[in-house]
């Protein structure tokens, strides 16, 4: 499981022109499934997520989890995370977990976040969708399940 973490001051996900999910201060979670992920890599994620400490303490140090802030989640499928570059100009997906197995392994990843208390907003699985954010610092980190294996 992979997933692009970024520190936002807001982010909204549009369908259709539509506005189906936003939030205000909190982390925007790009979030692609391979098709090795299990329920070990969900339980894995669900917690570095929710405990990732990269909100400002009072000293400006980056020290404080979502939890501590109280901020809001906002999770957004993308199976691009898996895209392999390495060979040729097109990225190949086959790494990608199919679409039916990575919505139920997406939608338990929600829930497990949700359990621990914090507000997820998300996309909308399998859709065109057009992502806005403040990104706040910048702050982005990439995280992958497969590094908590070695």
């Amino acid at each position: 499981m992979r997933c692009v973490i970024q520190r936002v001051s807001k982010a909204s996900v549009r369908v259709e022109n539509e506005t189906i999910a936003q939030i205000n201060h909190g982390i925007l979670a790009l979030v692609g499934i391979g098709r090795e992920d299990d329920l070990k890599d969900l339980h894995w994620m669900a917690e570095k997520i929710s405990g990732l400490r990269i909100f400002e303490d009072e000293q400006g140090k980056m020290n404080l989890s979502l939890l501590d802030v109280q901020g809001e989640m906002l999770m957004v499928s993308q199976f691009t995370l898996y895209g392999d570059c390495r060979k040729g100009k097109r990225p190949s997906f086959t790494e990608a977990a199919a679409p039916q197995d990575a919505e139920k392994l997406f939608n338990e990843l929600v829930n497990a976040v949700r359990q621990k208390g914090i507000t997820v907003e998300t996309g909308k699985f399998q859709s065109e969708m057009a992502v806005e954010l403040i990104n706040q610092g910048p702050v982005t980190i990439i995280l992958d399940s497969n590094n908590s294996k070695k």
